[in-house]
């Protein structure tokens, strides 16, 4: 099939092509835009993360039909362009092309918010490796200010300790204390090894007291979730614990399990 030649198109037929890739463009980048502007205005300063969450929702909702909206109207569009040899084809195509790579990500980063398809995480945020004796923060307490969640094991609103204790058993039960046979000065070695390769700031650091303080700043939303390590004695042997733990928010999809299990993994790798 030869395409038809640029002479040959019917005017009535121009118009709504450059127009097509024209609102793939638009709508694409203003998706894109949209979802940037969740994290851009706490970034600013101009709204706090309540906000920026509703946002990432509609982003989320508008997202879905946006997206393919996009992909079948951006690919027509060039299909039919290149088809009928488009004086403008290459211009079209990356109109489109912009448009749905913004839209992608648009509707990809707040999609990746959401946990896994069947996976119903408990509305909790604080995560220990033990949870009949949690390791206390002491250092990072002044920094925690007086507005964020409280450092009270067990301390929110919609949980006791006990409450707090089953659900992290039940929804992460590898996070248990970690036992190795070496000394203590090598396992706090790797230990704060892995913290900083995870790019945590470090607090405090002290080998004497056997703990180390840090926290986690996440990309997007900027929010700040504070680690603590201790390292214990048993039957010879040292004994890690973690407990990582979110300043604001009720439950934290998971993060703060993930990161206790981040940490675990290049301390057990080294």
């Amino acid at each position: 099939m030869s395409p038809i030649t640029q002479s040959s198109l019917p005017n009535k037929l121009d118009v709504p092509l450059r127009l097509s890739a024209l609102l793939v463009l638009f709508a694409g980048v203003g998706l894109g835009l949209f979802t940037l502007s969740s994290a851009a205005g706490i970034w600013l300063g101009a709204w706090d993360y309540r906000t920026g969450l509703g946002i990432l929702r509609m982003a989320n909702t508008a997202g879905a039909y946006l997206f393919w909206c996009c992909l079948a109207l951006g690919i027509g569009s060039s299909l039919f362009a290149m088809l009928m040899a488009h004086d403008a084809r290459r211009r079209l195509i990356a109109y489109a092309g912009v448009g749905i790579v913004a839209a992608a990500l648009g509707y990809g980063i707040p999609e990746s918010f959401r946990p896994p398809e069947g996976v119903n995480y408990p509305m909790i945020h604080d995560i220990t490796t033990d949870t009949d004796y949690p390791p206390q923060f002491v250092d990072i307490v002044p920094l925690r200010g007086t507005t964020s969640n409280s450092i009270i094991y067990g301390g929110a609103d919609n949980v006791t300790a006990e409450e707090l204790a089953a659900l992290t058993k039940e929804a992460y039960p590898d996070l248990v204390p970690r036992v190795y046979d070496e000394r203590h000065a090598d396992v706090y070695r790797r230990a704060l090894n892995a913290v900083e390769t995870l790019g945590w700031e470090v607090v405090s650091a002290d080998f004497d007291s056997r703990r180390i303080e840090a926290t986690d700043t996440t990309l997007w939303f900027r929010f700040k979730d504070d680690i603590v390590i201790t390292f214990g004695t048993q039957s010879n042997k040292v004994v890690v614990n973690a407990r990582s733990t979110s300043r604001v928010g009720v439950g934290d999809v998971g993060a703060n399990a993930a990161r206790l299990r981040r940490f675990f993994a290049l301390l057990d790798a080294q």
